[in-house]
């Protein structure tokens, strides 16, 4: 999760991390520098987040830092993701440095996690590091654009790694925010909004603590079964953060979180995961030692 890098394609799977339940293989995306923020699309695609690169390769910079983007790739029959191109954006709106995004079933909308900048930042007392969650809109001849600030997202907080449901009608997220009853506990808490009719927002809701420790949760993905799974660093994990997954309750809670197997979780970082099959395969993203780089994505199937 430190940096990403340029999209290059290598021949040949690396399968390292096996167990009697589950294979885990590094796929051919990978190179020496990192690849996260996996989010599936209603279409069979993936969104991703890499380096953006100018038109001789090379990372291109903003503000002097390395400018993050989204990409979007086709998942193939042998577990790779495959035709990786960044995504459309009207050139006018200036988004720079979005570091996630998820994109509506429908395909008109897009969620992404951006910083302000010096052009758009906004009055009074806030962290220029803090990050925050825009929507925009698809039209066919400038790509996403109309970018709007999500109403909820107060300055002095932040806000990231947006998951839609299924229907589109609930949209989740981490965020650091305090005061009231929904309070974050820890560094970071997964919270949802309902996304009403008229494009407008409920307050944002703690998924409370079946979910959320006093540690960080990062990167949360709902599936279309309604089971959430996230990134934590609470303690008993295998090291670093761990996935988790908890299942939505018939009363729309959910139920206490439990951590994912090895191989699925290493002694390193792993997060990011996304299954269209209730675990039987997928993808994450892992900073494990056998990889390519630094966060890498892996394939995984059940045995």
């Amino acid at each position: 999760m430190k940096r990403l890098c340029p999209v290059i394609f290598f021949f040949g799977f690396l399968s390292f991390s096996q167990s009697e339940e589950y294979t885990v293989t590094n796929i051919q995306l990978n190179n020496e520098f990192p690849h996260f923020g996996l989010m599936p699309t209603s279409n069979g695609e993936v969104v991703l987040t890499s380096f953006l690169l100018d038109k001789k390769g090379r990372v291109q910079q903003f503000q002097g830092e390395s400018t993050f983007g989204v990409y979007k790739g086709i998942i193939d029959a042998t577990g790779d993701i495959q035709n990786v191109h960044p995504i459309k954006i009207d050139s006018k709106q200036n988004k720079s440095h979005i570091t996630s995004a998820a994109i509506s079933p429908d395909g008109k909308r897009i969620y992404i996690t951006i910083r302000y900048t010096n052009k758009n930042k906004p009055k009074g007392d806030f962290n220029i590091n803090n990050f925050h969650i825009e929507v925009g809109e698809y039209k066919e001849d400038l790509g996403w654009t109309n970018f709007k600030v999500l109403p909820f997202c107060k300055p002095k907080y932040s806000y990231a790694h947006p998951s839609l449901s299924s229907d589109g009608k609930t949209l989740y997220f981490t965020a650091n925010f305090r005061g009231g009853k929904e309070t974050t506990k820890g560094g970071s808490d997964i919270f949802k909004v309902s996304i009403l009719d008229n494009q407008t927002y409920t307050e944002p809701e703690n998924l409370g603590s079946e979910v959320n420790s006093y540690s960080r949760e990062m990167f949360p993905v709902i599936t279309n079964d309604n089971t959430l799974y996230f990134a934590s660093n609470r303690p008993s994990g295998y090291g670093g953060y761990d996935i988790y997954k908890s299942v939505m309750k018939e009363t729309g809670t959910f139920a206490k979180a439990e951590k994912l197997p090895k191989p699925l979780n290493s002694v390193k970082d792993d997060f990011s995961l996304i299954t269209f099959d209730a675990e039987a395969s997928g993808f994450l993203s892992s900073k494990r030692p056998e990889g390519k780089g630094d966060d890498d994505v892996y394939y995984f199937t059940k045995n």
